[in-house]
């Protein structure tokens, strides 16, 4: 079982000595994806200061200020590209761009071709070509560009990713992976806009998620058969979509992502030759930034209780207590932006590329096919 080249979650990073200088970072967005993931991890990895803040919204400056009280305010991506050469005050060792998706390819390219390392929010791009695209220009200026796909770091990511290395499932038969939620009423704005422009929906927002773990996990795809659809009154971009992988290797991954599940399903079922492992409940790192909580040298982080542990088994049913409880390894988003430290100093890896970011979006852009057409979709 063959996985695309990769972290999986536990690669080991190097912290900078004492005298490296920081890395400075320009943040461009500050919404959802910027206030909630970027600033606070990029705040929180040694070896990197969050510099400045791309946003014209006063209110978001007053919340942006509050908890970083150093940080610097631009009004547009452009300002930026005028630091980027020299060593001063003002100069910028690394742009992350948390801006709405349809921003994400012109934003990259111009940070690019003005010199400067790119960390770009998924997903990367609408398409798999405008994917390649940009790794190809990163690679013609030497300069890093890595995608922000944290849930490589979940925590029942990493301990499925473990569980599979140490081969206690066997040979993986079934790979069943579930983001559902139940939100019954759209909340609007770009990311449940119609408008194909706005690459919104839940099949480029969470299915990003569910795909890249999958690949991740158990290496190409070679057929593709998604369901898609708009459930609730009012909803313009697709909230209920389902996603069937072959991978080349014969493993089928079977991802589901809602907005409109009444009753939540497994986060992950998987099914091997030798046992299967079960594993209910969302990572919950998100819900800790979300109110306010950050990474620290000094406290846990990324840690659940016992009783939301997954189980591994044969032959008996989770919910009646069968298998055996599998402790869950603590999620650790922080190590995203710690590997992108490290490689922006030559000292490791890009911890996720364009290109593995392209693959994704093959697959994703084959399921939206699929659910036009009622057809599978051969990639192979």
């Amino acid at each position: 079982m063959t996985g695309m080249t990769g972290t999986t979650g536990n690669a080991t990073h190097e912290t900078p000595g004492p005298s490296e200088t920081p890395l400075r970072v320009g943040l461009v967005g500050y919404g959802l994806a910027g206030s909630v993931f970027h600033a606070p991890l990029i705040a929180a990895t040694d070896g990197l200061v969050l510099d400045t803040i791309v946003t014209s919204n006063e209110e978001r400056r007053a919340q942006a200020r509050a908890e970083f009280p150093g940080v610097r305010f631009a009004a547009s991506p452009q300002e930026l590209w005028k630091r980027a050469d020299g060593d001063g005050p003002g100069a910028l060792d690394l742009i992350v761009i948390a801006s709405p998706n349809k921003t994400h390819v012109p934003i990259a390219t111009a940070a690019l071709e003005a010199g400067l390392p790119v960390v770009v929010d998924k997903p990367v791009a609408g398409t798999a070509a405008e994917a390649r695209g940009l790794a190809a220009l990163a690679e013609e200026r030497g300069l890093l560009l890595s995608v922000f796909q944290n849930r490589r770091w979940d925590n029942d990511f990493r301990t499925l990713a473990r569980l599979l290395a140490d081969g206690a499932l066997g040979d993986v038969q079934r790979f069943e992976s579930r983001f559902e939620r139940w939100r019954p009423q759209p909340k609007g704005g770009w990311r449940e806009s119609g408008d194909p422009q706005e690459i919104g929906g839940l099949l480029y927002d969470l299915g990003s998620h569910v795909v890249d773990q999958a690949l991740t996990l158990f290496g190409p795809a070679a057929l593709v058969y998604a369901e898609s659809d708009v459930r609730r009154p009012g909803a313009a971009a697709d909230d209920d979509t389902f996603i069937a992988i072959t991978h080349v290797n014969g493993v089928r991954s079977h991802l589901y992502v809602s907005a409109t599940t009444a009753q939540l399903g497994p986060r992950f079922r998987v099914l091997g030759r030798s046992a299967g492992y079960v594993k209910y409940g969302l990572d919950p790192q998100e819900a800790d930034l979300r109110a306010g909580l950050r990474p620290a040298p000094d406290r846990p982080w990324g840690e659940e209780p016992e009783g939301l542990w997954g189980r591994i088994g044969s032959g008996e049913s989770p919910l009646t207590g069968g298998g055996t409880p599998v402790r869950t390894l603590p999620g650790d988003y922080p190590a995203y932006y710690a590997a992108v430290t490290a490689a922006l100093r030559g000292k490791g890896e890009n911890p996720v590329t364009a290109l593995q970011a392209a693959a994704a979006l093959d697959v994703l852009e084959a399921a939206r096919r699929s659910a036009s057409e009622g057809a599978t979709v051969n990639l192979s």
